[in-house]
């Protein structure tokens, strides 16, 4: 039993207080996908900029709020913490669906070859990566990542703050490592998004991980901010597992991707 804006509150759930930000966050979202679009009929490019400031704004004072009502007001008890851990699993499953559609179009595409691919794959004219030079490398980074994701975590549980900053800040350094790597990748490849279905299915299953990679990257640089601020316990840390979940999530994601679009589809 609490205490909750001057009324008892005889059960262990979180009632959450009226807020703007999903109106705010809504507004913000809508004018960034307008703005896209007049950016992409060479109109104006400021109302895709007011779109992604204002989201981004609502972004961080959302989670300002979140982090207020566990850290300072003690809402997210064990009961919550059950319910957020299922909400962070079903985002997780929701991805894994993104990534289905594009392993789907993908193998479509190079299981049955057709006409438009010369009735093969990789499809004639279309020079593939080296799956053991940067894709290696890249391999290597994220199971590294992993490791040390895991080591913070163990170092968290164990109440050794010091080596969960370490653990930390090493993740966050291979997750930008993994990134430059990938857009140097990138900058180098020998096809565009637009020719074809294997450049299309490529761009778009990398890229849209890759993108996961730099979600995933900040996610954790939120974590090493508030463990060095002293945030986490080892019974009360939900935000870091979150964190550490979506980036496991990420390193799977991309064992499948090396396995299947590098080294089997070379």
């Amino acid at each position: 039993m609490t205490e909750a804006h001057g009324h008892t509150q005889n059960h262990p759930y979180h009632l959450v207080d009226p807020s703007p930000w999903p109106l705010v966050g809504a507004l913000g979202a809508g004018t960034l996908a307008i703005g896209a679009v007049l950016y992409m009929h060479e109109m104006t490019g400021w109302v895709a900029v007011a779109g992604a400031l204002l989201l981004l704004l609502t972004v961080y004072l959302w989670w300002c709020d979140v982090v207020r009502e566990a850290q300072v007001e003690g809402h997210h008890t064990p009961i919550v913490q059950i319910g957020l851990r299922y909400g962070m699993a079903l985002f997780i499953a929701s991805e894994v669906m993104f990534f289905s559609a594009f392993f789907w179009a993908y193998f479509d595409a190079s299981l049955f070859p057709k006409e438009a691919t010369g009735f093969q794959w990789p499809p004639k004219g279309i020079e593939t990566f080296d799956p053991f030079a940067i894709p290696l490398l890249n391999t290597a980074i994220l199971l590294l990542s992993g490791v040390t994701v895991t080591w913070a975590h163990h170092a968290l549980r164990a109440g050794d703050r010091r080596n969960l900053v370490r653990g930390l800040a090493v993740t966050v350094a291979l997750g930008i490592m993994f990134t430059g790597f990938q857009a140097y990748e990138y900058g180098h490849a020998a096809f565009n998004f637009t020719d074809g279905i294997y450049s299309s299915t490529f761009y778009m299953a990398t890229g849209f991980h890759g993108f996961h990679v730099i979600i995933g990257t900040i996610f954790l640089i939120v974590c090493l901010v508030r463990s060095m601020r002293g945030h986490f316990t080892p019974d009360h840390h939900f935000g870091f597992e979150a964190a550490a979940w979506y980036w496991h999530f990420v390193d799977v994601v991309w064992l499948f991707l090396f396995s299947c679009v590098y080294l089997w589809g070379s």
